[in-house]
């Protein structure tokens, strides 16, 4: 096996050579910790932030936003709030907020910290993410997710309970982070003395400096807000390019993995692919190789990475390497910014990302597979070059990096703003249009979400709330169209099976599909077990129901290839719904198996995604001429094609595919919605 068509940027070519040396700045939750044996002290004492203290303190005095650009293992995310701690910036009962983009960043920070300050996760140091809080009234440091610092200015508009706000990995301007932006600068205005801490990576700071800056006139002496640049250690980086296009990445990828381990010094590798499919994939691949050289001195350990996989599973990509292994981690993006792995010498980019795009036309999500941004590219560079020089192959030509678009779009500008516009008008923004986006999203998206809140009765005629829906809708962690159904559940007496439904709805993926040998015959018919006739949604009831009921759940979930982790994830987000319940005064009673209001109360929230089986075989939605299809793992597909079905979501890939589903009627979608359809229309 030969891999000639990369530009070796050590050797002369005839089809041309490039040295490249690249210095990474990009933010990090996970950071390899060279000085792991020493005390905690030491330890910090050694970070480069450190070094900026004095910088720090005097900045967040002077300026009321800062914005801090720094690199990779830097120690922004883990000391910056303990500077601020340190210097009295936690009196008269205030406390410091960290924001993260997802969970498992702020669970980790929380624990790191809280072992820095000497104590246990939920005192002085806490973290608090959708479906499981660990902080207390006098914790002084919260890492939280983004959603939970939207939902607390619900009821706490202000932010008073907090003298600073620390966005995180700011550069990745995910829908929160835009949200939050436009809304802190709301309450900067109001509240001079709050400060805002922005810690940041690639992302352009002079439009975040522009942005945040309240000064009025033009005498820079006024400005509020300053950028400090924290500069980190990284080791040269060279860059290789393919000379020709390569028809089929994956298989580039694994080949390249299999060449630099019969060829180069040892070394971790890092290979970024698009989503958990490509990733099993190479898996598998990797996993051929080495039952096929088994003689090898130095065998490759492939280690996944990517959203769908527990926060266990998740961390194995952070554990050392063992002796007489090269690791090889296979990621999706959540690998650019988010982690840093340690031992990483090459980095192998497939120059592609999915992405999720909304299409309000269907109100559907198309997770579309595109080319990276040249930020991204940058990004993925850097995850080699940590511990010593590294390498990067790009699996795709200079040319092709050359004509990349320089940033990857912001979420809010390809998302579904349904949710986002509920929580806002739940704080009093009664305009959403002149909403101070950093990145305006697209008119048409807003509308078509206020189309949406409308629909579901959480607005009235003039876009207030409703009191009976839209402020407790607002208040719940749930999408719009599954808090109205724990809403009218409480009216219908069957709150106790809804809530189970809706616990099972949040999951990723309750089911295990093998993809080899007579387990894939086994798994389809052992999953039948569960099958009713009412479609995919009931049956998710039965299994949560089975579970519950069983004495061994780790044993009863391998019989039936079920996913214990996600199951126990639906336990944990049960309990939390029943406390909420508790706490909106929504009334927990059964039905008693009465299927009939189960089904009824489910329609009265996904009354608008009604589909009917078209003459011509496939399925069209109520005012949207295109056709529809049953989405591959539904259990639909092995009983007579019903003639109306709800669906919970609707996903453009290939096809547009209808996913998790409930047989119903005309009558029924009358009888619950009759402001949304009228008879002629069905």
């Amino acid at each position: 096996m030969t891999l000639y068509r990369f530009v070796n940027p050590d050797e002369k070519l005839e089809y041309g050579e490039e040295k490249s040396k690249f210095e990474g700045t990009i933010s990090s939750s996970f950071v390899y910790n060279p000085y792991m044996f020493l005390d905690l002290q030491t330890q910090r004492n050694k970070l480069p932030i450190t070094k900026y203290r004095n910088e720090v303190l005097y900045l967040c005095e002077k300026f009321q936003t800062l914005i801090l650009v720094g690199s990779t293992g830097s120690g922004k995310s883990t000391q910056v709030s303990q500077m601020l701690l340190d210097c009295g910036l936690c009196k008269f009962n205030k406390s410091i907020v960290i924001t993260e983009p997802r969970k498992l960043s702020a669970i980790t920070l929380a624990t790191r910290v809280a072992e820095e300050q000497n104590t246990n996760v939920g005192h002085t140091v806490g973290y608090s993410v959708r479906f499981d809080n660990c902080c207390q009234p006098d914790t002084k440091i919260k890492y939280i997710t983004e959603g939970i610092l939207l939902n607390e200015m619900m009821y706490n508009p202000l932010l008073v309970n907090y003298s600073v706000i620390i966005l995180d990995e700011i550069h990745e301007r995910s829908l929160m982070t835009d949200i939050l932006m436009g809304l802190i600068k709301k309450i900067l205005k109001k509240r001079p003395t709050l400060r805002l801490i922005i810690l940041s990576a690639t992302m352009d700071f002079t439009q975040l400096k522009s942005y945040f800056n309240l000064n009025p006139g033009n005498n820079p002496d006024d400005d509020t807000a300053a950028v400090l640049g924290v500069e980190g250690k990284c080791y040269p980086v060279s860059i290789y390019y393919l000379n020709e296009p390569t028809p089929n990445y994956v298989d580039e990828s694994i080949n390249t993995v299999l060449k630099i381990h019969q060829s180069r010094k040892p070394g971790d590798i890092l290979v970024f692919l698009t989503g958990k499919e490509e990733i099993m994939l190479a898996v598998n691949s990797i996993d051929d190789y080495n039952i096929k050289h088994t003689d090898d001195k130095i065998k490759l350990l492939p280690v996944p990475m990517h959203g769908m996989l527990t926060n266990d599973d998740q961390l194995k990509a952070f554990r050392p390497t063992p002796r007489g292994y090269r690791k090889v981690v296979f990621a999706t993006n959540v690998a650019e910014t988010s982690v840093t792995i340690s031992g990483i010498v090459h980095v192998i980019d497939c120059g592609f990302v999915k992405l999720k795009w909304f299409n309000y036309k269907f109100g559907a999500d198309s997770l579309i597979t595109v080319p990276i941004s040249k930020a991204s590219a940058i990004q993925r560079a850097g995850r080699a070059g940590r511990d010593q020089p590294g390498k990067v192959y790009r699996l795709y030509t200079e040319e092709a990096y050359n004509n990349l678009t320089n940033a990857t779009p912001p979420e809010i500008m390809r998302s579904n703003l349904t949710d986002v516009v509920l929580q806002l008008k739940a704080i009093y923004i009664d305009n959403i249009l002149r909403f101070p986006f950093l990145s305006p999203p697209p008119a048409k998206n807003l509308l078509y979400a206020m189309e949406m809140v409308k629909a579901l009765d959480a607005i009235d005629k003039y876009g207030n709330l409703t009191k009976d829906f839209g402020t407790i809708m607002a208040e719940l962690p749930l999408p719009a169209r599954h808090s109205r159904m724990l809403i009218k559940s409480g009216e219908m007496g069957c709150s106790s099976e809804i809530v189970c439904v809706l616990a099972m709805l949040q999951l990723q993926e309750p089911f295990i599909f093998p993809k080899f040998g007579n387990t894939i015959y086994k798994a389809k018919k052992m999953h039948r077990n569960f099958e009713v006739s009412e479609g995919d949604i009931l049956t998710l009831l039965n299994i949560f129901n089975g579970f519950q009921k069983s004495h061994n759940r780790k044993q009863w979930c391998n019989r039936f290839f079920l996913n214990y982790n996600e199951l126990c994830r639906a336990q944990k987000i049960r309990t939390h719904l029943l406390d909420l319940m508790k706490k909106t005064k929504i009334e927990i009673k059964s039905c008693k198996g009465d299927t009939r209001i189960v089904v009824k109360c489910i329609a009265s929230g996904l009354f608008k995604n009604a589909a009917y089986l078209h003459y011509t075989g496939v399925y069209r939605s109520v005012g949207i001429e295109e056709d529809l299809y049953f989405h591959p793992k539904s259990l639909l597909h092995y009983v007579n094609q019903p003639q109306w079905v709800l669906y919970d979501e609707l996903l453009e890939t290939t096809k547009l595919y209808i996913k998790n589903m409930m047989v119903v009627t005309p009558s029924l979608l009358l009888e619950v919605a009759p402001h949304y359809y009228s008879s002629p229309t069905l």
